[in-house]
């Protein structure tokens, strides 16, 4: 039986994606800063008993790894690593507040960094998969946007991780979504006008990379909802 540790997994696009792998009948992980998110999401599922939460901040080394082996001594093993924690502030570097950006760039860009290095032993005993939950803002410039410099990060993380670790079976997927409908939005305005992808579409793309068959590894997926033009 799968089992897959989901980092910011109390709500988005995380938490759609365990109940997806729930539903399924993988074993699931999360880890979420706000108790009462995780307490929430394991009330909504319909198999708790699969499910852990872990309150954790994924930019804390010594919590990431406690929840590695948290997953490790509730279920034995780890088959996938989803590393979707992240943040945003809606200002730019030329004239924003810098007051929000080191706990963004920590999560953004630390966090994934500070998941594969606890995860990294267990998956190469499953030559499980790393997947990084990216955006296309770390393909395409936005004027003065930090937020996209971190996606632009996480894109070269996830082949530098890639070039490490494929010699041990371990595979990496880059997950880069659009526009996706979520509370993701909130501090940033409110959610745009136009076509948005839901949280569990974007979840379905997640699960798809972790069901690869043993030996594929795919490498960047990219999931845009239909008339974005960026």
């Amino acid at each position: 039986m799968t089992v897959t540790l989901i980092t910011g997994g109390s709500s988005g696009i995380g938490a759609a994606t365990a109940r997806l792998l729930l539903d399924r009948g993988h074993r699931v992980a999360v880890t979420g800063r706000d108790r009462g998110r995780l307490d929430r999401l394991a009330g909504s599922c319909a198999n708790p008993g699969e499910l852990l939460t872990v309150t954790a901040d994924a930019a804390d080394p010594a919590a990431m790894q406690a929840a590695v082996d948290a997953a490790l001594e509730r279920f034995g093993r780890l088959d996938a690593a989803v590393a979707n924690a992240g943040t945003a502030t809606p200002d730019s570097v030329v004239d924003g507040d810098p007051e929000g950006w080191r706990d963004m760039v920590l999560t953004n860009v630390l966090g994934p960094a500070l998941l594969i290095r606890s995860s990294i032993d267990a998956l190469r005993a499953t030559r499980g998969r790393i997947v990084l939950v990216g955006s296309v803002a770390g393909f395409i410039h936005t004027p003065g946007n930090l937020y996209g410099a971190t996606k632009w990060a996480l894109t070269g993380l996830a082949e530098n991780t890639r070039r490490a670790v494929t010699a041990d079976g371990v595979g990496v997927t880059l997950i880069a979504p659009g526009r996706v409908e979520t509370a993701f939005w909130d501090p940033l305005g409110g959610i745009p006008e136009g076509r948005m992808l839901t949280a569990g579409q974007v979840a379905e793309s997640i699960a798809w990379a972790i069901a690869r068959p043993s030996g594929v590894d795919v490498n960047t997926v990219t999931i845009r909802p239909l008339g974005q033009p960026v």
